[in-house]
C-alpha cells in the first residue's frame, strides 16, 4: 500500500486543527495516556506491534504551531494510511503530547518531545522496542520539532538523576511535511518576506505578543531561535530526513508552510553533507529522486532497500 503525495499532505495538514470529539472509527491504542514526564501534557499513546523481537518504533508528533493539537487527532488521520501499514510491516507507533507555548515557550514543547523519545527507550523491555530504531514524523510545527532532534545533538546525559534522561535522543530517521526549518525571524524574512512570520507560532515561539514587541526585544531571545531552528544543527552525520512540500516555490500567499523552508534546507544539507530528500510537488524536476512516504519508512526502520530510482 503506497500513499500518494497529496493524501499524506493532506494528513499532515489536517493534524494542524483542533480535535473535536472522537469519531466512531478511532484508533484503539495498545496502551492510552501512558505518562512519559510530569506534566498533564506529558502523555503519549502507544500501537504495539506484533513480534516476538524488539520492534521499531514511528513516534508522531502533531502540528499547530506549538499552540493547539493533539495525538487523538493525529491517531485518527493515520488510521487508513501509515497505522495500516506500520503494523503490516512489525512497527509500533507512538503518538505523542506536549506542552504549548502559550503556556511554557521554547524549549519547551521541543524538550517534552526529546524527553518523550527518551522515555520509550527506557521503558524498551516493556513495549518491546528497538532502541536503535526510533524515527519521528509531523507536520508543520511537529515535523519542526521532527527535524530538530534529527540534526541536534544527543541529549542524553549519563549523570542524569532521573534515569529517562540518561536515554539518546537520536533518530534513525525524520519525515516531515510543511514543515519549518528555521524559526528565526531574519531567515524566515530573507527567505520568504514578511508573510513568513505572520503567523503566531514565530512570535509565541520566544513569548512574545506581537511581530514589533518581538522585533523590539529580539537580543533577548535570539541565542533561543538559533537554536531551536532545525538548519541550524545540519551535519553529515544526520539520519536520513524526507521534506515534503506542496506549494510553488514562488507563491506569494504562503507564509509559514512555504516550500522555501525546504528548498534552503536541502540546499544546505547539500552542502554539509547530510542525508535528505526533498519533494516539492509543483517542482519535480527539482532534487528528482525522493523515495516515497513507505519506501523511506521501511528503509530506515527496517532496513529495507530503498528501490531503484528511475
Amino acid at each position: 500500500m503506497k500513499l500518494s503525495f497529496c493524501l499524506l499532505l493532506g494528513c499532515l495538514l489536517a493534524s494542524v486543527v483542533n480535535a473535536k470529539e472522537l469519531p466512531a472509527d478511532q484508533p484503539i491504542p495498545t496502551h492510552a495516556d501512558i505518562s512519559y514526564g510530569p506534566h498533564e501534557r506529558h502523555v503519549l499513546d502507544f500501537f504495539k506491534a506484533d513480534s516476538d523481537k524488539p520492534t521499531p518504533v514511528l513516534v508522531f508528533i502533531h502540528g499547530g504551531g506549538w499552540l493547539h493539537g493533539n495525538k487523538e487527532k493525529e491517531a485518527h488521520i493515520y488510521r487508513n494510511s501509515l497505522l495500516p501499514m506500520l503494523k503490516q510491516n512489525g512497527i509500533s507507533a507512538a503518538f505523542i503530547n506536549y506542552r504549548f507555548t502559550t503556556e511554557a515557550i521554547l524549549p519547551a514543547p521541543v524538550f517534552d518531545a526529546a524527553r518523550a523519545i527518551q522515555f520509550l527507550r527506557y521503558k524498551a523491555e516493556q513495549l518491546n522496542i528497538d532502541k536503535s530504531r526510533i524515527a519521528a514524523t509531523g507536520g508543520s510545527a511537529g515535523g519542526c520539532t521532527s527535524l530538530w532532534l534529527a540534526t541536534h545533538d544527543d541529549l542524553a546525559d549519563p549523570n542524569a538523576t532521573d534515569p529517562v534522561l540518561r536515554e539518546s535522543t537520536r533518530l534513525c530517521g525524520a519525515l516531515v511535511g510543511v514543515a519549518q526549518t528555521t524559526i528565526e525571524p531574519a531567515t524566515i524574512r530573507a527567505w520568504i518576506g514578511e508573510r513568513g512570520i505572520s503567523h503566531m507560532m514565530i512570535r509565541q515561539a520566544g513569548g512574545f505578543k506581537s511581530n514589533k514587541e518581538m522585533d523590539a526585544n529580539y537580543a533577548t531571545k535570539a541565542d533561543l531561535y538559533r537554536e531551536f531552528s532545525p538548519v541550524t544543527h545540519l551535519t553529515k552525520d544526520d539520519p536520513p530526513m524526507l521534506l515534503r512540500y506542496h506549494q510553488r516555490l514562488d507563491d506569494q500567499k504562503e507564509g509559514i508552510h512555504h516550500a522555501l523552508f525546504g528548498f534552503h534546507f536541502m540546499n544546505h544539507a547539500m552542502q554539509v553533507g547530510a542525508p535528505c530528500y526533498l519533494e516539492l510537488r509543483q517542482h519535480p524536476d527539482i532534487f528528482p529522486g525522493s523515495p516515497s512516504v513507505n519506501d523511506f519508512l521501511l528503509n530506515v526502520l527496517i532496513d529495507r532497500p530503498l528501490p531503484s530510482a528511475k
